[in-house]
């Protein structure tokens, strides 16, 4: 215990600056619904060699995971560093509904914002309904927020939706990605004067469906692919402009001498809808196999991680708020279970010394399987009992009390170092590991399922909406 506690003493000497440096800023950037394979660095035809030059410059993780296969609960994890259903956050927030990230949660923005850090939302916030009566990004910790409730609309092409500060800014001229960055730029530039560091969240909308993208872009990637269908170089084109939009805010952090005390991760809120996204993968968004959630995941910090390394160690989207913290040097909330382990060793290039106390666990209460759990290079995935339940796509009141009785069934057992597309199931042929994992999981899904709010949803809210078995493959 002693090696240990030296060991972080010595990290946080190097990582939080306790020689007289000032405390770094924090730049967390999330794509929608981008896949595994849709960056040039993960492997894809997609030019981006801007977020490719965050990898070249940083640790670029092949294992890296969303803390849910859907939006707004993997929102809420990274905010929290809990697993989203403890914070009552089982799917995403649908129009009008009573769901949202309670006040009682504590978030990464709140933390740093007590420490004395300037911190902003920009773009999709999509964990509660943004002007009415439930938390809003003030309410949550940031000082400044511009962006929407959930998706541009009517798309990514001069949005309508946009809200700043909780009032509404009409229609925006341009695409959402390029607004979104706009706007951090601009409050970077006004917050600059009292140099006090920031925390700043730009959560793009890109590449969510509706998509539109910069005609030019389309037509070079048809030009350049001709087996293309037009539906494909459009969404090329949309994960392009994004990376545009990043290099516009790579190049202020350069010109305004902020990049060198600049920690940014970059990643995804879940895994995508398209083939082409997670190549080598099984399932796609909502679903609990590696395609709904296997994301990229990229962090850069110029002169304490390594340029150009990678790792193979998983991490979660829990895991960010107990890293900045260990980075900052302040406390994770104590009166609540986190979920997540402070990756710190891994970015200061010694895996030998990180520590996980707590599997990896996923849980999507609507779409079968419907649990995963994860122990090194294992995966446990399960049905819960009311796997043939038929379920509408939101949110409904008759959820409610089958979420909170639920409990794993129908195990299998995947060795992804072997079977990363999880097609061999080995639970017949590892009996010993199965039960292990098992039980494992029986008693973490229990203990987060007994803390995860009730909601009381109305009767009536989407109650004509048709019900059906979601399985995924």
């Amino acid at each position: 215990m002693k090696l240990r506690l030296t060991f972080y003493a010595l990290l946080l000497f190097i990582f939080c600056n306790v020689a007289g440096k000032e405390r770094p800023n924090f730049l967390l950037i999330l794509l929608d619904d981008a896949g595994w394979t849709d960056l040039g660095c993960y492997g894809s035809r997609i030019q981006t060699p801007r977020m490719d030059q965050l990898a070249a410059e940083g640790m670029r993780f092949t294992d890296c995971h969303s803390a849910a296969p859907n939006c707004s609960p993997s929102r809420a994890g990274l905010l929290t560093g809990r697993t989203p259903a403890r914070s009552g956050i089982y799917s995403y927030l649908p129009k009008n509904h009573v769901m949202h990230l309670r006040s009682e949660e504590v978030t990464l923005a709140e933390l740093l914002k007590k420490a004395g850090y300037h911190t902003g939302h920009f773009g999709k916030w999509h964990l509660s309904r943004l002007q009415s009566n439930q938390p809003s990004p003030a309410d949550q910790g940031f000082d400044y927020s511009f962006g929407t409730d959930n998706n541009a609309s009517p798309n990514h092409h001069n949005p309508v939706n946009f809200i700043r500060n909780g009032a509404p800014v009409g229609k925006r001229e341009g695409y959402s990605c390029q607004i979104v960055v706009s706007e951090t730029v601009s409050w970077l530039g006004r917050i600059a004067a009292d140099r006090r560091p920031f925390f700043a969240c730009v959560w793009f909308h890109e590449p969510h469906t509706p998509i539109a993208s910069p005609p030019d872009l389309a037509k070079k990637y048809q030009g350049l692919y001709p087996d293309l269908s037009r539906k494909q170089a459009v969404y090329y084109a949309n994960v392009e402009n994004v990376d545009r939009a990043v290099g516009r805010l790579l190049i202020h952090l350069e010109e305004s001498g902020l990049a060198e005390n600049t920690v940014i991760f970059l990643t995804s809120d879940n895994g995508p809808l398209n083939s082409f996204s997670r190549v080598g993968l099984r399932g796609q968004k909502s679903n609990l196999w590696e395609g709904g959630h296997r994301v990229p995941g990229i962090f850069r910090w110029p002169g304490n991680i390594q340029p150009g390394t990678e790792s193979s160690v998983p991490i979660i989207g829990v895991d960010y708020l107990p890293t900045v913290c260990d980075i900052v040097g302040i406390q994770p909330p104590r009166d609540r279970a986190l979920d997540g382990a402070s990756i710190l060793p891994l970015l200061a290039g010694k895996p030998e010394k990180f520590q996980r106390a707590q599997a990896l666990y996923w849980f999507f209460y609507r779409v079968n399987p419907s649990l995963a759990l994860r122990v090194g290079q294992w995966s446990l995935i399960a049905n819960s009992n009311d796997s043939q339940r038929p379920k509408t796509h939101p949110l409904i009141r008759d959820d409610m009390p089958q979420i909170k009785t639920s409990r794993p069934a129908s195990l299998q057992l995947f060795n992804l170092k072997n079977d990363l597309r999880q097609q061999q199931d080995l639970a017949s042929a590892q009996p010993a590991l199965l039960k292990e994992l098992g039980e494992k999981l029986s008693r973490k899904h229990a203990e987060v399922i007994r803390e995860g709010h009730s909601w009381d949803i109305p009767a009536e809210y989407e109650a004509s909406n048709k019900r059906r078995i979601w399985t995924s493959e």
